[in-house]
């Protein structure tokens, strides 16, 4: 009976890493998606979902390898990380799905702002992705830049709108998507902790009980 208890939370652990190990996949592609969203590049929060992804990624790697081998230590190195991680997935997820759209306009703005001075190029592929010309008012330094650069919008009688107006709604699923992804599993990694715990207070029935009394 003690040896049946043993195999399931063995298995249980590496099947939960494995799904980590999806779940992390997940994380990186949802937030990395969000990050495609061109000036979006610049949010930290979002930054943050994916460097948890990768970290789980990692972490669950290490999980399977302490699963397998019954690693005492390992196992509660890997208890601790799990549980700094499911900290700071569910902080960061919480102020994704926090922000507000008039906080989402000013971040991106600020972002906007600073590409501007620094990194043209991300302002000239964001323009020529949505078409538009300007972050929330189309100025006239703006459409000449426009011009420059062969906007489709900015040639002839033709008029650009402002990027806002068609970023928004991009903007505000990559910040939701982001968030509540990150919410939802970062839930699952408590269970994952508590199955470590359990398994790693387990005997190992393989193990001789007299290893110890050998010289």
């Amino acid at each position: 009976m003690a040896s049946c208890g043993f195999v399931f939370s063995r298995n249980s652990l590496i099947g939960l890493n494995v799904f980590y190990i999806l779940v992390a996949f997940i994380l990186i592609g949802v937030a990395g998606a969000g990050k495609g969203v061109s000036v979006i590049t610049s949010y930290a929060v979002v930054g943050g979902i994916v460097a948890c992804g990768i970290f789980l990624l990692i972490l669950a790697i290490i999980g399977i390898y302490g699963a397998v081998k019954h690693h005492q230590v390992l196992l509660f190195f890997y208890m601790v990380l799990l549980f700094i991680i499911f900290l700071m997935q569910f902080a960061i997820a919480c102020a994704c799905l926090a922000v507000d759209k008039s906080e989402q306009k000013q971040l991106t703005k600020t972002a906007w702002n600073y590409s501007i001075t620094s990194q043209l190029n991300l302002i000239k592929t964001t323009e020529e992705h949505f078409q538009c010309c300007g972050f929330d008012s189309v100025l006239p330094s703006d459409l000449t830049r426009c011009k420059a650069e062969g906007l489709a919008c900015a040639k002839g009688n033709s008029s650009c709108t402002d990027c806002w107006m068609v970023m928004e709604a991009s903007v505000n699923n990559a910040f939701k998507a982001s968030g509540g992804v990150g919410l939802f599993f970062s839930f699952t990694e408590i269970f994952g902790i508590l199955v470590s715990w359990s398994y790693r207070n387990m005997r190992d029935p393989r193990a001789d009980p007299t290893a110890f009394l050998q010289e």
